[in-house]
């Protein structure tokens, strides 16, 4: 059990790090430089970006990140080490705090880029890109934020149930 427990919260670190990282990226590299391009570049690259990141490696650490912080919680909680219970619940309510995020934002806005058809036949370029782009960058900090708060709540339940 305490093998499996273990493994657990350190797959769910690991999984939610690379989230965390994911979404730093996009906040610090990917929308900086997409923001000095030209309005049909953004587009496309963001176009291609939505269809290529899924992807089974994308969606095991996306989903995996929430599923096995939950089995942490339960394999921890099972074995009465409850000191550990208050960061994973944490790290747990931040996660799924960045899935609502994703879900009601970034997703909707990635299908609406999507409508807009091939870049090369958009009217209104311009308009497209005011649609997406701040609030999109706004919501992936937001995740971004999330991602690394849950981070933080996930090492914090290491270090505790490193004493156990």
């Amino acid at each position: 059990m305490d093998t499996a427990r273990l493994a657990a919260l350190i797959a769910a670190t690991v999984t939610t790090g690379l989230m965390a990282g994911l979404f730093f990226a996009f906040d610090v590299s990917v929308m900086p430089a997409l923001r000095r391009s030209d309005d049909r570049t953004l587009i496309q690259v963001m176009q291609r970006v939505n269809v290529a990141i899924v992807n089974g490696l994308f969606m095991t650490a996306f989903l995996g990140s929430l599923l096995l912080t939950a089995l942490a919680l339960v394999l921890y909680l099972a074995s009465g080490a409850g000191s550990v219970a208050p960061p994973l619940i944490a790290a747990l309510v931040a996660y799924a705090l960045q899935l609502g995020v994703t879900g009601r934002i970034n997703i909707p806005l990635n299908n609406a880029l999507d409508a807009a058809g091939p870049v090369e036949r958009i009217a209104d370029p311009a308009a497209v890109r005011q649609a997406f782009e701040a609030r999109w960058a706004a919501a992936n900090r937001w995740r971004t934020l999330l991602c690394t708060i849950a981070l933080g709540c996930l090492a914090w339940a290491l270090v505790l149930g490193g004493r156990l």
